[in-house]
Protein backbone atom coordinates (compact mmCIF):
# COMPACT_ATOMS: atom_id res chain seq x y z
CA UNK A 1 0.00 0.00 0.00
CA UNK A 2 1.36 3.42 -0.25
CA UNK A 3 2.56 5.70 2.11
CA UNK A 4 -0.58 7.47 3.20
CA UNK A 5 1.61 9.62 6.56
CA UNK A 6 0.89 12.86 4.86
CA UNK A 7 -2.88 13.18 4.83
CA UNK A 8 -4.12 15.16 7.78
CA UNK A 9 -7.64 13.29 8.88
CA UNK A 10 -10.10 15.44 11.24
CA UNK A 11 -12.42 12.77 12.86
CA UNK A 12 -16.23 14.30 13.73
CA UNK A 13 -17.46 12.34 16.61
CA UNK A 14 -19.34 12.80 20.08
CA UNK A 15 -17.91 9.30 21.17
CA UNK A 16 -15.12 9.43 22.79
CA UNK A 17 -14.66 5.06 21.79
CA UNK A 18 -15.36 5.33 18.46
CA UNK A 19 -13.03 8.36 18.12
CA UNK A 20 -10.15 5.73 19.79
CA UNK A 21 -11.13 3.13 17.30
CA UNK A 22 -10.95 5.12 13.93
CA UNK A 23 -7.34 7.15 16.06
CA UNK A 24 -6.14 3.03 15.85
CA UNK A 25 -7.14 1.85 12.60
CA UNK A 26 -5.26 4.89 10.70
CA UNK A 27 -2.16 4.24 13.19
CA UNK A 28 -2.06 1.10 11.23
CA UNK A 29 -1.76 2.70 8.42
CA UNK A 30 0.70 5.50 9.14
CA UNK A 31 -1.33 8.40 9.22
CA UNK A 32 -0.73 10.28 12.37
CA UNK A 33 -1.67 13.78 11.68
CA UNK A 34 -5.25 13.42 13.02
CA UNK A 35 -7.69 15.39 15.21
CA UNK A 36 -10.83 15.38 16.46
CA UNK A 37 -14.21 17.18 16.75
CA UNK A 38 -17.02 16.05 18.88
CA UNK A 39 -19.52 18.14 17.14
CA UNK A 40 -20.69 19.87 14.89
CA UNK A 41 -19.59 23.24 16.17
CA UNK A 42 -16.00 22.19 16.92
CA UNK A 43 -15.61 20.69 13.54
CA UNK A 44 -16.38 24.03 11.96
CA UNK A 45 -13.81 25.86 14.27
CA UNK A 46 -11.17 23.13 13.26
CA UNK A 47 -11.99 23.76 9.80
CA UNK A 48 -11.87 27.90 10.05
CA UNK A 49 -8.85 27.56 11.68
CA UNK A 50 -7.08 24.66 8.59
CA UNK A 51 -7.77 22.58 6.04
CA UNK A 52 -7.89 18.63 6.22
CA UNK A 53 -7.03 15.97 3.63
CA UNK A 54 -9.96 13.74 5.15
CA UNK A 55 -12.83 13.99 6.92
CA UNK A 56 -14.35 10.85 8.47
CA UNK A 57 -17.68 12.42 10.28
CA UNK A 58 -20.46 10.08 11.92
CA UNK A 59 -24.09 10.48 10.78
CA UNK A 60 -25.37 10.30 14.13
CA UNK A 61 -24.04 13.52 15.97
CA UNK A 62 -26.58 14.16 18.78
CA UNK A 63 -26.97 16.95 20.18
CA UNK A 64 -25.19 16.62 23.58
CA UNK A 65 -22.30 19.18 22.87
CA UNK A 66 -24.54 21.99 22.58
CA UNK A 67 -24.91 21.77 18.93
CA UNK A 68 -28.53 22.63 17.35
CA UNK A 69 -29.16 19.25 16.89
CA UNK A 70 -27.06 18.60 13.19
CA UNK A 71 -26.17 15.10 11.97
CA UNK A 72 -23.36 14.41 9.65
CA UNK A 73 -25.04 15.13 6.19
CA UNK A 74 -26.23 18.87 7.36
CA UNK A 75 -22.78 19.55 8.96
CA UNK A 76 -21.60 18.81 5.41
CA UNK A 77 -24.06 21.19 3.67
CA UNK A 78 -23.49 23.93 6.08
CA UNK A 79 -19.65 23.29 5.52
CA UNK A 80 -19.79 23.60 1.48
CA UNK A 81 -22.52 26.86 1.78
CA UNK A 82 -20.32 28.51 3.51
CA UNK A 83 -16.76 27.43 1.62
CA UNK A 84 -14.65 25.63 4.80
CA UNK A 85 -14.54 22.80 2.67
CA UNK A 86 -12.75 22.61 -0.64
CA UNK A 87 -14.15 20.73 -3.53
CA UNK A 88 -11.68 18.30 -3.44
CA UNK A 89 -11.74 17.57 0.72
CA UNK A 90 -12.65 13.94 1.05
CA UNK A 91 -16.02 13.74 2.98
CA UNK A 92 -16.71 10.18 4.39
CA UNK A 93 -20.23 9.46 6.10
CA UNK A 94 -20.10 6.66 8.86
CA UNK A 95 -23.25 5.70 9.45
CA UNK A 96 -25.59 2.44 10.66
CA UNK A 97 -27.54 0.31 7.92
CA UNK A 98 -30.33 1.28 9.44
CA UNK A 99 -30.02 4.92 8.18
CA UNK A 100 -28.49 4.37 5.19
CA UNK A 101 -31.55 4.64 2.90
CA UNK A 102 -32.64 7.44 4.39
CA UNK A 103 -29.06 9.55 4.25
CA UNK A 104 -28.64 8.52 1.12
CA UNK A 105 -32.43 9.55 -0.31
CA UNK A 106 -31.75 13.14 1.03
CA UNK A 107 -28.06 13.28 0.16
CA UNK A 108 -28.25 16.37 -2.25
CA UNK A 109 -24.55 17.29 -1.12
CA UNK A 110 -23.52 14.03 -1.46
CA UNK A 111 -20.28 13.22 0.44
CA UNK A 112 -17.15 11.37 -1.37
CA UNK A 113 -18.12 8.20 0.20
CA UNK A 114 -20.28 5.96 2.92
CA UNK A 115 -18.89 3.06 5.08
CA UNK A 116 -21.66 1.33 7.10
CA UNK A 117 -20.87 -0.03 10.39
CA UNK A 118 -19.62 -1.91 12.05
CA UNK A 119 -15.97 -1.89 9.47
CA UNK A 120 -12.71 -3.27 9.57
CA UNK A 121 -9.44 -1.15 9.34
CA UNK A 122 -9.29 -2.77 5.88
CA UNK A 123 -12.31 -1.53 4.92
CA UNK A 124 -11.80 1.90 5.77
CA UNK A 125 -8.65 2.43 4.42
CA UNK A 126 -10.06 0.61 0.75
CA UNK A 127 -12.50 3.31 1.15
CA UNK A 128 -9.65 6.27 1.64
CA UNK A 129 -7.59 4.55 -0.76
CA UNK A 130 -10.37 5.12 -3.21
CA UNK A 131 -11.46 8.58 -3.07
CA UNK A 132 -8.10 9.86 -3.01
CA UNK A 133 -7.48 7.67 -5.93
CA UNK A 134 -10.71 9.36 -7.49
CA UNK A 135 -9.20 12.94 -5.95
CA UNK A 136 -6.36 12.58 -8.51
CA UNK A 137 -8.00 12.15 -11.18
CA UNK A 138 -10.13 15.08 -11.11
CA UNK A 139 -7.48 17.05 -9.34
CA UNK A 140 -6.68 18.40 -12.55
CA UNK A 141 -10.39 20.26 -12.73
CA UNK A 142 -10.30 21.36 -9.43
CA UNK A 143 -7.53 23.38 -9.59
CA UNK A 144 -9.16 25.23 -12.98
CA UNK A 145 -12.30 25.77 -10.94
CA UNK A 146 -10.53 27.52 -8.10
CA UNK A 147 -8.64 29.21 -10.25
CA UNK A 148 -11.72 30.33 -12.13
CA UNK A 149 -11.06 28.58 -15.40
CA UNK A 150 -14.44 27.20 -15.40
CA UNK A 151 -14.45 26.82 -19.20
CA UNK A 152 -11.16 24.81 -19.08
CA UNK A 153 -12.59 22.58 -16.50
CA UNK A 154 -14.96 21.66 -18.41
CA UNK A 155 -13.23 20.70 -21.45
CA UNK A 156 -10.77 18.87 -19.11
CA UNK A 157 -13.86 17.08 -17.86
CA UNK A 158 -14.41 16.12 -21.60
CA UNK A 159 -10.82 15.06 -22.52
CA UNK A 160 -10.30 13.20 -18.81
CA UNK A 161 -13.87 11.08 -19.36
CA UNK A 162 -12.53 9.68 -22.54
CA UNK A 163 -9.81 7.93 -20.21
CA UNK A 164 -11.58 7.43 -16.96
CA UNK A 165 -15.11 5.94 -18.32
CA UNK A 166 -15.87 4.31 -14.67
CA UNK A 167 -16.75 7.85 -13.51
CA UNK A 168 -18.10 9.23 -16.71
CA UNK A 169 -21.69 10.03 -14.13
CA UNK A 170 -18.97 12.12 -11.75
CA UNK A 171 -17.83 14.04 -15.38
CA UNK A 172 -20.85 14.50 -16.65
CA UNK A 173 -22.16 15.97 -13.50
CA UNK A 174 -19.48 18.29 -12.87
CA UNK A 175 -19.92 19.37 -16.32
CA UNK A 176 -23.46 19.76 -16.31
CA UNK A 177 -23.16 21.98 -12.55
CA UNK A 178 -20.27 24.15 -14.35
CA UNK A 179 -22.22 25.19 -17.33
CA UNK A 180 -24.97 26.06 -14.68
CA UNK A 181 -22.96 28.33 -12.67
CA UNK A 182 -21.63 29.87 -16.28
CA UNK A 183 -25.37 30.46 -17.06
CA UNK A 184 -24.93 28.31 -20.18
CA UNK A 185 -28.82 27.23 -19.20
CA UNK A 186 -29.49 25.53 -22.14
CA UNK A 187 -26.34 23.30 -22.45
CA UNK A 188 -26.50 22.43 -18.08
CA UNK A 189 -30.25 21.69 -18.96
CA UNK A 190 -29.31 19.26 -22.18
CA UNK A 191 -26.96 17.43 -20.30
CA UNK A 192 -29.11 16.99 -17.29
CA UNK A 193 -31.79 15.47 -19.66
CA UNK A 194 -29.06 13.51 -21.10
CA UNK A 195 -28.01 11.98 -17.45
CA UNK A 196 -31.74 11.28 -17.15
CA UNK A 197 -32.08 9.25 -19.95
CA UNK A 198 -30.24 6.86 -18.52
CA UNK A 199 -29.78 6.95 -15.20
CA UNK A 200 -33.02 8.99 -13.38
CA UNK A 201 -31.22 10.21 -10.46
CA UNK A 202 -32.72 12.85 -7.93
CA UNK A 203 -29.65 15.30 -8.35
CA UNK A 204 -30.20 15.48 -12.36
CA UNK A 205 -33.74 15.79 -11.72
CA UNK A 206 -32.86 19.08 -9.22
CA UNK A 207 -30.20 20.24 -11.58
CA UNK A 208 -33.12 20.56 -14.28
CA UNK A 209 -35.60 22.04 -12.05
CA UNK A 210 -32.57 24.89 -11.47
CA UNK A 211 -32.06 25.28 -15.44
CA UNK A 212 -35.86 25.84 -15.54
CA UNK A 213 -36.10 28.03 -12.13
CA UNK A 214 -33.42 30.24 -13.77
CA UNK A 215 -35.33 30.64 -17.46
CA UNK A 216 -38.59 31.57 -15.68
CA UNK A 217 -40.13 28.39 -16.88
CA UNK A 218 -42.06 28.58 -13.31
CA UNK A 219 -44.50 26.00 -14.27
CA UNK A 220 -42.17 23.73 -15.67
CA UNK A 221 -40.02 23.64 -12.79
CA UNK A 222 -42.77 23.35 -10.50
CA UNK A 223 -44.01 20.32 -12.40
CA UNK A 224 -40.57 18.61 -12.06
CA UNK A 225 -39.94 19.25 -8.40
CA UNK A 226 -43.73 17.97 -7.63
CA UNK A 227 -42.29 14.78 -9.45
CA UNK A 228 -39.53 14.14 -7.93
CA UNK A 229 -41.02 14.76 -4.48
CA UNK A 230 -43.41 12.25 -4.94
CA UNK A 231 -40.82 9.72 -5.90
CA UNK A 232 -38.44 10.57 -3.59
CA UNK A 233 -40.01 12.81 -0.26
CA UNK A 234 -36.17 13.01 1.46
CA UNK A 235 -34.99 14.90 -1.21
CA UNK A 236 -34.29 18.09 1.10
CA UNK A 237 -33.14 20.44 -1.73
CA UNK A 238 -36.22 19.44 -3.87
CA UNK A 239 -38.46 21.27 -1.53
CA UNK A 240 -36.01 24.45 -1.05
CA UNK A 241 -36.06 24.66 -4.66
CA UNK A 242 -39.86 24.22 -5.18
CA UNK A 243 -40.50 26.77 -2.65
CA UNK A 244 -38.45 29.10 -4.31
CA UNK A 245 -40.14 28.42 -7.47
CA UNK A 246 -43.46 28.96 -5.89
CA UNK A 247 -42.44 32.53 -4.28
CA UNK A 248 -41.55 33.72 -7.84
CA UNK A 249 -44.78 32.65 -9.24
CA UNK A 250 -46.23 34.89 -5.91
CA UNK A 251 -47.61 32.33 -4.46
CA UNK A 252 -45.97 32.95 -1.19
CA UNK A 253 -48.94 30.11 0.32
CA UNK A 254 -48.05 27.27 -1.33
CA UNK A 255 -44.22 28.28 -0.73
CA UNK A 256 -44.99 28.44 3.05
CA UNK A 257 -46.47 24.80 2.88
CA UNK A 258 -43.70 23.33 1.40
CA UNK A 259 -41.13 24.42 4.01
CA UNK A 260 -43.74 23.88 6.42
CA UNK A 261 -43.29 19.90 4.68
CA UNK A 262 -39.70 19.91 4.91
CA UNK A 263 -39.10 21.31 8.34
CA UNK A 264 -41.51 18.54 9.45
CA UNK A 265 -38.88 15.91 7.85
CA UNK A 266 -35.67 17.79 8.73
CA UNK A 267 -36.36 20.02 11.55
CA UNK A 268 -32.45 21.35 12.25
CA UNK A 269 -31.58 22.88 8.82
CA UNK A 270 -31.29 26.98 10.32
CA UNK A 271 -31.35 28.20 6.60
CA UNK A 272 -34.59 26.05 5.95
CA UNK A 273 -36.14 27.50 9.12
CA UNK A 274 -34.87 30.94 8.41
CA UNK A 275 -36.90 31.06 4.79
CA UNK A 276 -39.81 29.34 6.30
CA UNK A 277 -39.65 32.41 9.02
CA UNK A 278 -39.15 35.22 5.95
CA UNK A 279 -42.34 33.46 3.91
CA UNK A 280 -44.93 33.23 6.93
CA UNK A 281 -44.51 36.62 7.63
CA UNK A 282 -44.78 38.02 4.38
CA UNK A 283 -47.59 36.00 3.87
CA UNK A 284 -49.56 37.07 7.14
CA UNK A 285 -48.99 33.63 9.67
CA UNK A 286 -47.45 35.57 12.73
CA UNK A 287 -47.31 32.00 14.43
CA UNK A 288 -45.79 30.34 11.99
CA UNK A 289 -42.97 32.98 11.83
CA UNK A 290 -42.87 33.37 15.27
CA UNK A 291 -42.05 30.09 15.87
CA UNK A 292 -39.78 29.58 13.07
CA UNK A 293 -37.61 32.48 13.96
CA UNK A 294 -37.64 31.33 17.41
CA UNK A 295 -36.84 27.81 16.70
CA UNK A 296 -33.69 29.68 14.62
CA UNK A 297 -32.50 31.43 17.48
CA UNK A 298 -32.44 28.19 19.36
CA UNK A 299 -30.83 26.57 17.58
CA UNK A 300 -27.89 29.11 16.31
CA UNK A 301 -27.42 29.29 19.85
CA UNK A 302 -23.59 27.87 19.97
CA UNK A 303 -23.43 27.87 15.80
CA UNK A 304 -20.56 28.91 14.45
CA UNK A 305 -22.45 30.89 12.06
CA UNK A 306 -24.70 32.99 14.13
CA UNK A 307 -27.02 36.08 12.79
CA UNK A 308 -28.18 38.87 14.76
CA UNK A 309 -30.52 39.48 11.59
CA UNK A 310 -32.07 36.35 13.80
CA UNK A 311 -33.11 38.37 16.70
CA UNK A 312 -34.17 40.83 14.42
CA UNK A 313 -36.57 39.03 12.47
CA UNK A 314 -38.24 37.19 15.79
CA UNK A 315 -38.71 40.53 17.14
CA UNK A 316 -40.32 41.92 14.09
CA UNK A 317 -42.86 39.05 14.10
CA UNK A 318 -43.36 39.67 17.94
CA UNK A 319 -43.54 43.30 17.18
CA UNK A 320 -46.41 42.90 14.75
CA UNK A 321 -48.31 40.37 17.16
CA UNK A 322 -48.36 43.40 19.13
CA UNK A 323 -46.16 41.21 22.16
CA UNK A 324 -44.06 43.79 23.68
CA UNK A 325 -42.73 41.69 26.73
CA UNK A 326 -41.80 38.43 24.46
CA UNK A 327 -39.76 41.12 21.76
CA UNK A 328 -38.25 42.81 24.77
CA UNK A 329 -37.07 39.33 26.30
CA UNK A 330 -35.03 38.69 22.36
CA UNK A 331 -33.62 42.09 22.45
CA UNK A 332 -32.19 41.56 26.05
CA UNK A 333 -31.07 37.97 24.69
CA UNK A 334 -29.28 39.95 21.56
CA UNK A 335 -27.67 41.94 24.04
CA UNK A 336 -26.25 39.26 25.99
CA UNK A 337 -25.47 36.46 23.63
CA UNK A 338 -23.87 37.98 20.78
CA UNK A 339 -20.38 39.31 20.68
CA UNK A 340 -20.02 43.19 20.28
CA UNK A 341 -20.29 43.80 16.34
CA UNK A 342 -21.12 47.14 14.63
CA UNK A 343 -23.45 44.18 12.81
CA UNK A 344 -24.75 43.59 16.11
CA UNK A 345 -25.23 47.37 17.46
CA UNK A 346 -27.03 47.96 14.26
CA UNK A 347 -29.73 44.81 14.92
CA UNK A 348 -29.89 45.90 18.64
CA UNK A 349 -31.14 49.35 18.01
CA UNK A 350 -33.02 48.47 15.26
CA UNK A 351 -35.11 46.22 16.89
CA UNK A 352 -35.45 48.50 19.90
CA UNK A 353 -36.81 51.05 17.56
CA UNK A 354 -39.30 48.55 16.49
CA UNK A 355 -40.75 47.95 19.97
CA UNK A 356 -40.38 51.69 21.00
CA UNK A 357 -42.72 52.26 18.10
CA UNK A 358 -44.95 49.06 19.52
CA UNK A 359 -44.96 51.13 22.75
CA UNK A 360 -45.70 54.26 21.33
CA UNK A 361 -42.27 56.07 21.81
CA UNK A 362 -41.48 57.91 19.10
CA UNK A 363 -38.64 59.68 19.72
CA UNK A 364 -37.09 57.07 21.99
CA UNK A 365 -37.85 54.72 18.65
CA UNK A 366 -36.02 57.66 16.20
CA UNK A 367 -33.09 58.00 18.55
CA UNK A 368 -32.70 54.36 17.89
CA UNK A 369 -32.91 54.17 14.50
CA UNK A 370 -30.31 57.33 14.29
CA UNK A 371 -28.01 54.60 15.95
CA UNK A 372 -28.01 52.00 13.87
CA UNK A 373 -28.21 53.67 10.76
CA UNK A 374 -25.14 55.44 11.68
CA UNK A 375 -23.46 52.12 12.73
CA UNK A 376 -24.50 51.18 9.05
CA UNK A 377 -21.42 52.13 7.68
CA UNK A 378 -19.35 50.43 9.89
CA UNK A 379 -20.95 47.11 9.47
CA UNK A 380 -20.41 43.71 7.73
CA UNK A 381 -22.81 40.91 6.45
CA UNK A 382 -25.96 42.86 6.65
CA UNK A 383 -28.82 41.51 4.66
CA UNK A 384 -29.93 44.14 1.98
CA UNK A 385 -33.63 43.14 3.16
CA UNK A 386 -32.49 44.73 6.62
CA UNK A 387 -31.37 47.54 5.42
CA UNK A 388 -34.17 48.20 3.55
CA UNK A 389 -36.34 48.04 6.45
CA UNK A 390 -34.23 50.43 8.23
CA UNK A 391 -34.36 52.87 5.25
CA UNK A 392 -38.34 52.37 5.59
CA UNK A 393 -38.57 52.65 9.13
CA UNK A 394 -36.54 55.99 8.94
CA UNK A 395 -38.62 57.61 6.37
CA UNK A 396 -41.74 56.74 8.78
CA UNK A 397 -39.95 58.97 11.13
CA UNK A 398 -38.83 61.37 8.93
CA UNK A 399 -35.34 60.83 9.41
CA UNK A 400 -34.40 61.47 5.83
CA UNK A 401 -30.42 62.06 6.24
CA UNK A 402 -30.27 58.72 7.85
CA UNK A 403 -32.69 57.38 5.52
CA UNK A 404 -30.76 58.41 2.44
CA UNK A 405 -27.57 57.53 4.45
CA UNK A 406 -28.36 53.94 4.54
CA UNK A 407 -29.11 53.57 0.93
CA UNK A 408 -26.30 55.71 -0.52
CA UNK A 409 -24.27 52.97 1.63
CA UNK A 410 -26.21 49.87 -0.25
CA UNK A 411 -25.86 51.23 -3.54
CA UNK A 412 -22.09 51.68 -2.76
CA UNK A 413 -21.19 48.42 -1.24
CA UNK A 414 -20.13 46.23 -4.72
CA UNK A 415 -21.71 43.05 -3.19
CA UNK A 416 -25.03 44.51 -2.60
CA UNK A 417 -26.65 44.60 -6.06
CA UNK A 418 -28.83 47.12 -5.63
CA UNK A 419 -29.53 49.67 -8.57
CA UNK A 420 -30.67 52.74 -8.58
CA UNK A 421 -34.10 51.71 -9.64
CA UNK A 422 -34.42 49.77 -6.85
CA UNK A 423 -33.32 52.43 -4.44
CA UNK A 424 -35.73 54.83 -5.70
CA UNK A 425 -38.48 52.79 -5.59
CA UNK A 426 -38.05 52.57 -1.57
CA UNK A 427 -38.33 56.35 -1.57
CA UNK A 428 -41.36 56.32 -3.69
CA UNK A 429 -43.02 53.42 -1.92
CA UNK A 430 -43.23 55.48 1.11
CA UNK A 431 -44.74 58.52 -0.61
CA UNK A 432 -41.47 60.84 -0.34
CA UNK A 433 -41.12 61.60 -4.29
CA UNK A 434 -38.86 64.52 -3.33
CA UNK A 435 -36.28 62.04 -2.19
CA UNK A 436 -36.87 59.46 -4.67
CA UNK A 437 -35.78 61.94 -7.33
CA UNK A 438 -33.30 63.65 -5.03
CA UNK A 439 -31.68 60.14 -4.58
CA UNK A 440 -31.72 59.55 -8.29
CA UNK A 441 -29.88 62.50 -9.25
CA UNK A 442 -27.24 62.28 -6.94
CA UNK A 443 -26.99 58.38 -8.04
CA UNK A 444 -26.74 59.51 -11.83
CA UNK A 445 -24.62 62.24 -11.08
CA UNK A 446 -21.86 59.82 -9.41
CA UNK A 447 -22.11 57.25 -12.29
CA UNK A 448 -21.79 60.23 -15.09
CA UNK A 449 -18.65 60.95 -12.50
CA UNK A 450 -17.61 57.43 -13.09
CA UNK A 451 -17.67 57.45 -16.68
CA UNK A 452 -16.09 60.41 -17.32
CA UNK A 453 -13.45 58.70 -14.76
CA UNK A 454 -13.37 55.72 -16.81
CA UNK A 455 -12.97 57.50 -20.50
CA UNK A 456 -9.75 59.29 -19.29
CA UNK A 457 -8.17 56.25 -17.76
CA UNK A 458 -9.05 54.67 -21.45
CA UNK A 459 -7.41 57.65 -23.04
CA UNK A 460 -4.04 56.71 -20.95
CA UNK A 461 -4.23 53.20 -22.24
CA UNK A 462 -5.62 51.86 -18.58
CA UNK A 463 -8.37 49.58 -20.29
CA UNK A 464 -8.57 47.24 -17.50
CA UNK A 465 -8.87 50.43 -14.81
CA UNK A 466 -11.32 51.81 -17.28
CA UNK A 467 -13.48 48.53 -16.88
CA UNK A 468 -13.37 48.29 -13.44
CA UNK A 469 -14.69 51.51 -13.11
CA UNK A 470 -17.62 50.97 -15.76
CA UNK A 471 -18.67 47.82 -13.74
CA UNK A 472 -19.07 50.27 -11.15
CA UNK A 473 -21.56 52.62 -12.78
CA UNK A 474 -23.27 49.48 -14.25
CA UNK A 475 -23.88 48.07 -10.38
CA UNK A 476 -25.96 51.17 -10.18
CA UNK A 477 -27.58 51.93 -13.33
CA UNK A 478 -27.81 48.25 -14.94
CA UNK A 479 -30.20 49.01 -17.93
CA UNK A 480 -28.48 52.38 -18.48
CA UNK A 481 -27.50 51.72 -22.49
CA UNK A 482 -25.00 54.64 -22.81
CA UNK A 483 -23.07 53.21 -19.68
CA UNK A 484 -23.47 49.49 -21.26
CA UNK A 485 -21.65 50.54 -24.95
CA UNK A 486 -19.20 52.32 -22.89
CA UNK A 487 -18.23 49.65 -20.65
CA UNK A 488 -18.66 47.21 -23.83
CA UNK A 489 -16.04 49.35 -25.81
CA UNK A 490 -13.49 49.33 -22.98
CA UNK A 491 -13.60 45.72 -23.01
CA UNK A 492 -13.39 45.05 -26.63
CA UNK A 493 -10.35 47.71 -26.45
CA UNK A 494 -8.78 45.19 -23.70
CA UNK A 495 -9.10 42.50 -25.86
CA UNK A 496 -7.69 43.91 -29.00
CA UNK A 497 -4.35 45.66 -27.58
CA UNK A 498 -3.76 42.81 -24.61
CA UNK A 499 -5.10 39.72 -25.88
CA UNK A 500 -8.20 37.56 -26.28
CA UNK A 501 -9.39 36.43 -22.69
CA UNK A 502 -12.17 33.92 -22.65
CA UNK A 503 -13.78 35.55 -19.42
CA UNK A 504 -13.79 39.20 -20.44
CA UNK A 505 -14.85 37.92 -23.82
CA UNK A 506 -17.58 36.82 -22.51
CA UNK A 507 -18.93 39.65 -20.55
CA UNK A 508 -18.78 41.58 -23.27
CA UNK A 509 -20.87 39.91 -25.60
CA UNK A 510 -23.41 39.35 -22.73
CA UNK A 511 -23.60 42.95 -22.33
CA UNK A 512 -24.06 43.21 -25.87
CA UNK A 513 -26.94 41.14 -25.99
CA UNK A 514 -28.43 43.05 -22.70
CA UNK A 515 -27.65 46.54 -24.85
CA UNK A 516 -29.82 44.79 -27.94
CA UNK A 517 -32.66 43.87 -25.73
CA UNK A 518 -32.42 47.43 -23.98
CA UNK A 519 -32.25 49.18 -27.06
CA UNK A 520 -32.00 47.05 -30.47
CA UNK A 521 -31.87 50.26 -32.33
CA UNK A 522 -28.86 51.67 -30.90
CA UNK A 523 -26.52 53.11 -33.33
CA UNK A 524 -23.69 52.00 -31.70
CA UNK A 525 -24.19 48.33 -31.46
CA UNK A 526 -23.66 46.90 -34.69
CA UNK A 527 -20.20 48.74 -34.96
CA UNK A 528 -19.57 46.85 -31.74
CA UNK A 529 -20.83 43.59 -32.75
CA UNK A 530 -18.33 43.74 -35.56
CA UNK A 531 -15.10 44.99 -33.51
CA UNK A 532 -15.97 41.86 -31.54
CA UNK A 533 -15.77 39.66 -33.98
CA UNK A 534 -13.38 40.99 -35.96
CA UNK A 535 -10.59 40.41 -32.30
CA UNK A 536 -11.97 37.00 -32.47
CA UNK A 537 -11.06 36.49 -35.86
CA UNK A 538 -7.60 38.31 -35.05
CA UNK A 539 -6.96 35.66 -31.96
CA UNK A 540 -8.45 32.72 -34.00
CA UNK A 541 -11.42 32.52 -31.82
CA UNK A 542 -14.25 30.82 -34.48
CA UNK A 543 -17.46 31.52 -32.64
CA UNK A 544 -19.18 34.97 -33.11
CA UNK A 545 -21.36 36.98 -31.07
Amino acid sequence: MPDYSDLSVLIVDPNPGMRANLHNMLSQCSITRIEYAVSAGTAIRHLGARSFDVILCEYDLGSGSGDSGQDGQQLLEDLRHHKLISDWTIFIILTSEGVYSKVMSAAELTPTDYVLKPFTTDVLMQRIVKAIEKRAIFAPIHLLIAQGKLREAIDTCTELQGANPRHAGDFNRLRAELHLRLGDLRDAELLYQGILMTRPVGWAHLGLAQCQFQQQRYEEAQQTLDNVIEHNSQLMAAYDLLARVHEAMGQKVQAKKVLEDAVAISPHMVRRLRHLGEVAYDSGDLGMAEKAFKQVVAKAKYSEFRDPEDHVNLVRALVRKGDANQASGVIRDLERSMRASAGTEVCKAFSSALLMDLMGEENEAAAQLSTAARAVNMARGLSNQLKMGLVYSCLQHQLDQEASGVMLNMMHDSESGVTMEQAVGVFEKAGRHDLARSMGERISSEVQDLVSDAAAKSAQGEHRAAITTLNSALRRTPGNVPVLVATIQAMLQQLDERGWETPLGEQAAHLLERARRLDPAHPSLEILAGQYNATQRKYGISTTA
